[in-house]
């Protein structure tokens, strides 16, 4: 294995990586600002309001995601396995 083949595993494992992580961390980022906004306006300061909304929109991304981001890891998983069997 040569330091091309090293790094282009290396970079689509990166890919792949955030790949996976996209849907969540979007959601994440979507919903945050979103329940600020509405404690903001409504003035309740309740620290579970912020959690409980990110932690249900994220298991429901994530359910919804979880064929594709699998899919991923599969292919990085065949991938990386491939070029172990083949001796890189």
């Amino acid at each position: 294995m040569n330091e091309a083949e090293a790094l282009e595993l290396i970079q689509f494992s990166f890919q792949t990586l955030l790949k996976v992580c996209a849907p969540i961390v979007i959601t994440a980022m979507v919903v945050g600002p979103f329940i600020a906004l509405l404690q903001a306006l409504t003035q309740i300061q309740e620290i579970t309001l912020t959690f409980i909304p990110k932690i249900v929109a994220v298991l429901v991304v994530s359910s919804i995601a979880a064929p594709f981001m699998a899919s991923q890891i599969s292919l990085l998983s065949t991938l990386a396995y491939s070029r172990i069997s083949t001796g890189f």
